[in-house]
């Protein structure tokens, strides 16, 4: 799997991610299972939606379909965590955090098992689908539990390396992911990732964007459109929410004196909530938060219902001019 194409010098799972997040972790989870057999998939009627199929046809024995049953799909990966095995769940992103609330509080992050939850669809990609489908408060949720690794990847390359990365990890992660759609990719292939760690995109002293997820290529456009007026903006692709890297957030802060925060999330308990906690306690910087208000988002297609709630390189850039004035 982790070879490549001899058309295009690109491993295979780049390929075959088609540069959608959701299918380079289902990639991941075979590759994850190739490396250790003790790992086990657990699906919540998402065989296809993480591109399991094959996997499911190479190894059935080490898949389970839960159906749509989240609560049960959350208990079996606890269950599964306290024999010795490493389940991997895969869902959707606005049910997997809601529905099985429970047991994710209570058998797997107060356990500290070591479940890895791989969300699909997490913001607003299903925004055709309605406020039930929204996934906009997923981030608060996870940050509050504790013993909860999260992380957001920027790009199905990202998505691949943060995966495997959970190796490294003893409790339980979670992985937020995109929908059926590809998603610009803006990290190399190779770079290195780091749990807790941000990834400098851009270097800049005048004031600094910290964007996670499908946020971050917006983020960058807008930081280079201020470089050509002669501003520098500093990119942080904050990869990792919880454990928020505080050095290189207090970094930023005192080098640029101005910090705005960027995601398909509501503003509150994500990762402007996040940014913003610890800069009130270590060091108070003034801030703008470009995300979701504090309200169930309107039902459209996603790029427009991003574009309405201001969720894109416009209101970077305007949040950017409003600390700079």
């Amino acid at each position: 799997m982790t070879g490549a194409k001899p058309d295009t010098g690109r491993p295979e799972w780049d390929v075959k991610s088609e540069d959608q997040s959701r299918l380079a972790f289902g990639l991941a989870v075979g590759e994850l299972a190739r490396r250790d057999d003790k790992v086990v998939a657990i699906s919540a009627d998402t065989i296809d939606l993480f591109g399991l199929r094959g996997f499911l046809e190479a190894s059935p024995h080490r898949l389970i379909e839960a159906g749509i049953a989240e609560q049960s799909a959350m208990g079996m990966a606890s269950g599964l965590a306290t024999t010795g095995m490493r389940p991997i769940l895969c869902g959707y992103a606005p049910f997997i955090t809601t529905r099985s609330l429970e047991q994710l509080r209570n058998d797997v992050a107060y356990a500290n098992q070591r479940v890895v939850i791989g969300a699909a669809c997490g913001g607003i990609v299903l925004a055709m689908a309605g406020g039930t489908h929204h996934a906009v408060e997923d981030l608060a949720i996870m940050r509050n539990m504790p013993n909860m690794t999260v992380i957001v990847p920027a790009d199905a390359r990202q998505t691949w390396h943060a995966a495997l990365a959970t190796e490294q990890l003893d409790g339980p992660s979670y992985i937020r992911l995109g929908g059926k759609f590809a998603e610009p990719p803006v990290t190399e292939i190779a770079a290195d990732f780091q749990i807790g760690k941000a990834e400098q995109m851009r270097p800049g002293g005048d004031i600094t964007v910290i964007a996670c997820g499908c946020m971050v290529p917006p983020a960058i456009a807008a930081a280079d459109a201020l470089t050509g007026e002669g501003i520098g903006v500093r990119i942080l692709n904050m990869h990792t929410i919880k454990p928020l890297d505080r050095e290189a957030v207090l970094a930023a802060a005192a080098d640029t004196g101005a910090i705005v925060t960027a995601e398909e999330h509501r503003t509150s308990g994500g990762l402007g909530g996040a940014v913003a906690e610890l800069l009130a306690r270590e060091q108070p910087t003034a801030m703008r938060m470009v995300g979701m208000p504090d309200e169930f988002a309107i039902v459209g297609p996603t790029a427009r219902v991003r574009e309405h709630y201001g969720m894109s390189q416009q209101a970077i850039d305007t949040a950017c001019r409003e600390l700079l004035a």
